[in-house]
């Protein structure tokens, strides 16, 4: 089977590149960075999703597309996000019908669902709270319309929050500041639910979708998961040092980091300060039903991401890897936070 993966060198399409090639797939990678540790055997085609007449070029002779092209939060683009992750994945989807390709892969998001009462489940209503989450669910209800009409069989895959080995963005903030002994912090008390997912697991689900070929939408998370306060207790002790988890009051502490982003003093973007402090995750068993059965609990996988992160950060920080979720996060003022504490 020939596969071409959109956003191929970001963190997610770069392990379905690989977990691909391993299986011994025909694999295409369209990008505008090109991973220099890409295998040579997987090509690489440097063109912009919105380039319609390029992404119809790379369509052809494809079996299946797994669009991952998408600006995360981290990136605060704007308007920018509604030109990548709506237009961009418009342009994916329609292309990926006139070259009649078989079927169609598209890496949706949890913020679709903003605030949303949990478990959240396949008949929870949508209701992103920010513009990110919402130029993700524009983007996901143009790709299910557009299949839909063209005949083109869909699977969409929504992810809870990833962890995972190389996965640093704002979570290299979080370990180093563990790492320092350095307290951290939650909105409210960090007394509610919240599920991550590592990203072989992610994987796995994601494969065994793709082998099922069984068209539908997809949520993705740990079955093992507590609050997220204890697990930034148990990541602290873990690590041995003396950080401490403390609590910010809600209203004042959004508010401040709604100005602090506004005025650009603060790597935090509204889908992480406007939900973090509110109970979040996905109901699993649809998966586990499939066969389906996550290898890592919440903790397990923070202990891997750590442990990962001790290892590589100064190699990490010399490379300035390209995408977004692959390389460190400037503290900006959190820094003044982080000396305080």
């Amino acid at each position: 089977m020939k596969h071409l993966i959109t956003g191929g060198s970001g963190f997610l399409g770069n392990l379905i590149a690989r977990r691909l090639y391993e299986r011994g797939e025909d694999v295409k990678i369209l990008d505008i960075w090109e991973d220099p540790t890409r295998p040579p055997e997987i090509e690489f085609i440097n063109c912009d999703i919105c380039d319609r007449t390029g992404v119809a070029k790379a369509m052809e002779g494809i079996d299946i597309v797994h669009h991952n092209v998408a600006l995360v939060p981290l990136t605060k683009s704007g308007n920018k996000f509604w030109e990548v992750n709506v237009e961009g994945s418009k342009i994916a989807a329609e292309e990926a019908v006139k070259a009649g390709v078989k079927s169609f892969i598209h890496m949706s998001s949890s913020a679709l669902f903003g605030e949303a009462e949990c478990p959240i489940t396949n008949d929870t209503p949508t209701k992103a709270v920010e513009i990110y989450g919402r130029a993700k669910l524009a983007g996901e209800l143009a790709v299910r319309e557009i299949c839909d009409q063209g005949g083109l069989p869909l699977i969409v895959i929504r992810p809870r929050t990833i962890l995972g080995e190389g996965r640093l963005g704002i979570f290299q903030i979080l370990f180093e500041w563990i790492q320092e002994g350095k307290n951290v912090y939650v909105i409210g008390s960090g007394n509610v639910k919240f599920q991550f997912v590592h990203a072989h697991d992610l994987m796995d689900a994601y494969l065994l979708a793709l082998d099922l070929g069984q068209p539908g939408i997809y949520n993705v998370g740990t079955d093992r998961f507590g609050t997220l306060r204890e697990g930034l207790e148990h990541l602290i002790e873990y690590a041995g040092t003396k950080s401490q988890v403390k609590s910010l009051p809600t209203g004042l502490t959004i508010g401040t980091l709604q100005l602090l982003d506004w005025m650009g003093l603060s790597p935090l973007a509204p889908w992480h300060y406007l939900t973090y402090h509110k109970e979040f995750y996905f109901d699993v068993d649809p998966l586990l039903k499939l066969g389906w059965k996550p290898k890592y609990s919440n903790d397990e996988m923070f202990r891997e991401s750590y442990d990962w992160f001790q290892k590589n950060y100064n190699q990490l920080q010399a490379e300035k890897a390209g995408s977004a979720h692959r390389r460190p996060v400037k503290e900006k003022l959190l820094w003044v936070l982080k000396q305080l504490s």
